[in-house]
């Protein structure tokens, strides 16, 4: 697209909030009992409770300063009223706890279930979320972890008991159905054939996070970026992450397609294959967009409507659908 200035870009404009999308529970709200049981765990009473205002889930997440100065990334959700995220939680344990040494991301320290809740905390780490709109030196840092965590978790652990991308998104190519049936789309048959072979060009034995955007990293002071929220990990190919990671920067402006040519995980992938990739994302964004706003997640479904188009716009340049 053209923008103001006369230049070509590829950034769309969004009116989601990044940085502030999260309606969390507070560490207040959970019972005082549990409370008391997390003060235990972390050796010290609890003094301030920041809630981190990112991502799209309503549990707990909050940095915890104890009374002795130790600080503490905690999660929790309500077995009962928040079942869902609690289960994403309990997938979260397991895999975290299954990460081999040395891998890029956040280490759990302990969890426990009680009076209904699921609690688990998370080495706390002094570091923020990459700049919205995106900047080239931190998407750079988020490519080099990407490519260190496919070197180290290739062949995926078999502690992590993955199951395959294409078994995990087996739905996904049907949900261009209700999207030729909702949204205008030239050429939407194409794409919905293209998406229909996505099995055949994402195997692989790689550990696939398939959740990598600007709220699920954190990159420190001294230049290390790190991957959290380990809940929805697959095997696949191991340039998966890299083009999910993509569409935050290419809706914000930055040239996706030079990083693709560039960058050891995805230079040598087939057009082809990125382009169905591509078409697989826009059904699920656009078909996520459409459902409900879900009351605990304000920003959802404009979050996916604004992917969905990114995606969209990038696949009809990459196939010259004018």
């Amino acid at each position: 697209m053209v923008g103001k200035d006369g230049f070509v870009t590829t950034r769309i404009p969004s009116t989601v909030p990044h940085g502030r999308t999260a309606r969390r529970v507070e560490w207040s709200f959970l019972p005082p009992p549990v409370r008391r049981l997390v003060e235990q765990r972390l050796g010290s009473p609890v003094v301030t409770a920041t809630s981190q205002p990112t991502g799209f889930t309503p549990g707990l997440a909050s940095v915890l300063e104890c009374e002795d100065g130790s600080r503490h990334f905690v999660k929790a959700a309500s077995v009962k009223a928040q079942r869902a995220f609690a289960e994403s939680y309990r997938t979260e344990i397991r895999k975290l706890g299954a990460l081999p040494p040395g891998v890029p991301a956040p280490r759990l320290l302990w969890s426990f279930e009680e009076m209904d809740w699921l609690v688990l905390a998370t080495e706390h780490v002094e570091a923020r979320h990459p700049a919205r709109p995106w900047r080239q030196d931190d998407l750079d840092l988020a490519l080099d972890l990407l490519e260190d965590v496919a070197d180290r978790l290739t062949p995926a652990p078999a502690a992590l008991g993955l199951d395959g991308f294409a078994t995990e998104y087996a739905d996904w190519p049907a949900l261009w159905d209700h999207v030729l049936a909702t949204y205008v789309l030239p050429h939407g048959d194409e794409a919905a054939a293209l998406a229909a072979r996505f099995a055949e060009v994402t195997a692989g034995s790689s550990v696939v996070h398939t959740d990598v955007r600007d709220d699920n990293l954190l990159i420190t002071a001294d230049g290390r970026a790190l991957l959290c929220d380990w809940n929805w990990p697959a095997a696949g190919a191991p340039w998966l992450d890299t083009l999910l990671l993509l569409i935050g920067p290419r809706g914000d402006g930055l040239d996706a397609e030079a990083v693709l040519a560039s960058r050891r995980l995805t230079r040598d992938v087939p057009a082809e294959h990125v382009d169905i990739v591509l078409a697989l994302l826009t059904g699920y964004f656009l078909h996520q967009a459409d459902q409900p706003v879900p009351p605990t997640s304000p920003h959802l479904r404009d979050a996916q409507m604004w992917q969905g188009d990114v995606v969209w716009d990038w696949l009809c340049e990459r196939r010259g659908w004018a």
